[in-house]
């Protein structure tokens, strides 16, 4: 019997997808003014937590916190729902300094269906869309599966890894999404047939087992940190401890077992075919690709505070479920360990980034974008950031308002969305701090004075965050000058200080500044030096205040390196460039430049295949053109 179809209502946006991307791009968009709705399969499983029970770690914590100054949610819902939080990396330099938290998995869902159901011009409907509606290249609207049709002017799709989504347990293999919720198959399809170029990747989660069967007498406990740092720089509540999480160790007879069961994963039977993350690899990868380690770490972490389930974060498997039970059960603590929810490998299908616009737009269907690990990336913290460039972008088309990017020297955001539209990935993308060439710049602590101006510009700010950014500021700006022009003059405690960090002792007055730019010396050292400091500085602040003194040097030297290279992020490229047509380019770069349809050289620079030597003739090109360059750039 065919499905009948009839028409419900027409909005401006609508999200497909209500995971950590759809979320953001459809808050978003409902509070720039559009009316829009957001799809979901089940709205049990809104901001859900499928992989491991955290937001943050290394480059992703700075993800979240640049999502939160432009106005995101992220980083509220992630405050609200901690039950643990530490700074990663804190032994090394700030710029790689990362905030991660343990979310309760529940509460973090049941925050975000709620600011979703209170939030204005936001609809929120549980259906499987299952076709877009295409005419004349131009986005028109989605049907669904009940039969029900939605208009619309631009479509997000946020598909997680429920597109085509196929569960690997051994020799068992389902048709599924994450935690058995079903698979958006006949969307995929239809994306296909809408020449929507799709590929496959694949991924992984370990198991989750019961906390009275875990002996933490042979774990190595893991607290959270005294002073703890908030994703929401203007949270103003007290964020505790309330869990502990716990290390443990594979050894020799974990691996081997691994190995003589490698015959049954479907990871190495050639069952999967997609490609998995090269920064998560499976226990099975693991074991294989390292085999001289005599053990791997995992941690073992809490899932919530009303649930005894935990989670075994590196121990990702697809093995079958009794060979993951002896497998586990050979681990120092897991001996009698019961496992509530097998590991398995998840397939899913994804879109090729290279056709996408960096406004997270297609390039073949007008008023479609997409975001999240339906844009080849992996992580909720990556997928929340693209969700939040689309979101925007999709309203400022509605409302005729000019695009939004953001540039790589401005947030690990911008990277992010640069990498995967301009280079493109052969496997799931994840952020990482050595992604960014600008990591100096674009630390946690700035992140307020980086990004809050363009939220506030975007319209996505809220007047009471911004009033806690501009006092913030001004006290940051304040205690930086004091610094400077405040003298110490030489006494026996500051000698003795100096003597106790190996530092030649002074004999003239000496300013604050130039005490605190010495290695050594930290901010705090010199409190009982320090008379004329404010007490209501809060260590936020203080901290800010030293790494801005101790690299001003170096950061003045990236932000030169910088003001160069937007010279070539300025030179724009017109949209119809024949690459063709341009002289002595070779042939590698005339495809990839023609495949990528780059906005700007600095742009074009950055594809794979394009060298200096096609850049020079295209800028040549361009200035013989005189296109996008003014006579004061002859």
């Amino acid at each position: 019997m065919e499905r009948r179809k009839f028409h419900i209502n027409d909005y401006d946006v609508i999200v497909v997808g209500a995971g950590h991307a759809g979320i953001e791009a459809a808050v978003a968009a409902s509070r720039l003014g559009v009316k829009t709705a957001i799809f979901t399969l089940s709205l049990d499983a809104i901001g859900n937590l499928p992989c491991n029970p955290s937001i943050g770690g290394t480059a992703k914590g700075h993800l979240v916190m640049e999502v939160d100054a432009l106005g995101g949610v992220i980083g509220e819902a992630a405050d609200a729902t901690t039950i643990q939080s530490r700074m990663l990396n804190k032994t090394k330099g700030p710029a790689v300094h990362s905030l991660r938290v343990q979310s309760d998995r529940r509460k973090y869902s049941s925050y975000m269906k709620n600011l979703i159901e209170k939030q204005e011009n936001l609809e929120l409907i549980q259906d499987e869309i299952v076709d877009i509606d295409v005419e004349n290249g131009r986005i028109k609207g989605v049907f669904c599966r009940i039969g029900a049709y939605y208009g619309a002017q631009c479509v997000v799709i946020a598909t997680g890894t429920y597109l085509r989504g196929h569960i690997h347990i051994g020799d068992c293999s389902y048709e599924s999404g994450p935690d058995n919720i079903s698979a958006a198959v006949e969307l995929a399809n239809n994306l296909l047939k809408n020449n929507i170029p799709i590929r496959r990747f694949k991924t992984g989660t370990p198991a989750r087992v019961n906390r009275r069967s875990v002996d933490f007498t042979n774990l190595i406990k893991q607290g959270g940190d005294d002073e703890i740092t908030p994703f929401c720089f203007a949270n103003e509540y007290e964020i505790e401890n309330l869990r502990d999480c716990y290390i443990a160790y594979t050894n020799e007879e974990t691996h081997r077992i691994i190995r003589d069961n490698l015959h049954l994963s479907p990871l190495y039977a050639g069952v999967i075919e997609g490609v998995g993350p090269r920064y998560c690899p499976s226990i099975e990868d693991k074991v294989v690709r390292f085999p001289d380690r005599k053990r791997h770490q995992l941690f073992i972490e809490p899932c919530g505070l009303d649930t005894e389930e935990l989670y075994l974060q590196g121990m990702s498997s697809c093995l079958p479920f009794d060979v993951q039970l002896k497998m586990y059960r050979t681990i120092k603590g897991l001996e009698n360990v019961e496992i509530m929810r097998a590991a398995y490998a998840i397939e899913y299908d994804c879109c090729d980034p290279l056709s996408l616009k960096p406004t997270l737009e297609s390039k073949i269907i007008k008023g479609l974008y997409s975001a999240g690990q339906f844009n080849g990336s992996s992580g909720y913290e990556e997928a929340a950031a693209q969700g939040l460039i689309a979101g925007i972008n999709a309203a400022f088309m509605v409302t005729g308002r000019k695009e939004f990017i953001l540039g790589r020297d401005t947030s690990y955001i911008g990277t992010l969305i640069d990498d995967l539209v301009t280079k493109g990935v052969d496997d799931p993308y994840r952020m990482l701090t050595s992604r960014s060439e600008y990591r100096l710049l674009l630390r946690q602590d700035n992140v307020d004075r980086r990004l809050c101006e363009i939220g506030r510009e975007v319209g996505l700010l809220s007047d009471r965050k911004y009033d806690i950014y501009l006092s913030n500021k001004q006290r940051l700006e304040n205690e930086l000058e004091r610094v400077k022009r405040t003298i110490i003059a030489p006494s026996e405690r500051l000698n003795t200080l100096l003597v106790l960090k190996n530092l030649e002792q002074v004999h003239t007055g000496i300013s604050l500044e130039q005490l605190i730019k010495r290695p050594p010396i930290t901010y705090d050292d010199l409190l009982e030096i320090d008379v004329t400091r404010p007490k209501a500085l809060t260590k936020l602040i203080t901290d800010k205040v030293e790494i801005e003194v101790k690299y001003e040097g170096y950061i003045a030297r990236q932000q030169q390196q910088i003001d160069k290279l937007k010279k070539l992020e300025n030179h724009e490229i017109p949209e119809d460039i024949n690459y063709q047509e341009v002289v002595s380019l070779s042939l590698e770069a005339v495809d990839k430049l023609t495949k990528v349809k780059p906005k700007t050289i600095g742009q074009a620079s950055r594809i794979s295949g394009v060298n200096p030597a096609d850049i020079a003739v295209l800028t040549i090109h361009l200035r013989k053109h005189r296109t996008a360059w003014s006579d004061a750039d002859e």
